[in-house]
């Protein structure tokens, strides 16, 4: 199914809810989370190089009225600490797969943004007794689909021994994810119901959310005309009721 936006849709917010923080040691690291809300749990799985509370910051309210949001911070961004070596999607991925088991969570929905929403196809392959349904924008399950002057750019400024986490992350989108990580094979194992979010003009090329979207056996996707690939940031009226129509969705 093709969801295109082109009417926004306005939301009230009744309701202010405070959000706790909280960490926990998960394979030998901190992992800082927050949590806001009641209700069924919603997993918020942030972009590279931020936070789920800034990520998703044009969704906490709204999304809380309803959920338990559940948004943790990987390493070396937002709130957790960074550890030593370089990032791997497969370890961010096993960091949340070990949070919701620590928490006893399982058959969760996950709305997943850029590298939140690789994670989120990860724990649908390798965890689908932890997944329900998944929301995905902007994502790429190869390097190759990014935009080509993005990924010259990157070339342009990576570094041979990345240490800051501005290095790590460049590393990281220039290899990864790998074939063993995410492939097309691999999206035709998931069997949760997946919305696919793409902006028009997003980092992502559409050909290639194309792809990902084929490939996946229950997949609707969603195109939000003249956007960018901060969906979520700039795109809250449209995104948001199509979000929680997917998620209510019997």
């Amino acid at each position: 199914m093709l969801w295109l936006a082109c009417v926004p849709v306005q939301s009230t917010h009744a309701v202010v809810r405070r959000t706790e923080w909280s960490g926990v040691t998960i394979h030998g690291h901190k992992i800082v989370y927050a949590v806001r809300g009641r209700g069924p749990t919603l997993l918020l799985l942030h972009g590279g190089g931020d936070s789920g509370e800034h990520s998703f910051e044009r969704q906490f309210d709204e999304f809380s009225e309803h959920h338990r949001i559940l948004a943790p911070d990987q390493v070396g961004q937002g709130r957790t600490p960074d550890v030593p070596g370089a990032l791997s999607y497969t370890a961010m991925m096993e960091d949340t797969a070990a949070l919701l088991q620590h928490l006893r969570l399982r058959h969760v929905d996950v709305v997943g943004f850029s590298d939140g929403g690789v994670l989120a196809l990860m724990l649908a392959v390798r965890h689908p007794e932890l997944v329900r349904r998944v929301v995905i924008s902007g994502v790429n399950i190869a390097p190759d689909g990014l935009n080509p002057e993005d990924l010259e750019e990157l070339r342009a400024s990576q570094t041979p021994n990345p240490k800051t986490i501005d290095e790590k992350l460049t590393h990281l989108w220039l290899t990864s994810p790998t074939t063993t990580e995410l492939s097309l094979a691999l999206l035709r194992q998931i069997v949760q119901p997946v919305l696919v979010i793409s902006g028009d003009r997003d980092d992502i090329t559409l050909e290639h959310t194309l792809k990902i979207f084929r490939a996946l056996p229950d997949a609707e996707l969603c195109v939000l005309p003249d956007t960018d690939h901060g969906t979520f940031s700039g795109r809250p009226g449209w995104l948001n009721p199509i979000i929680s129509a997917f998620l209510d969705r019997v």
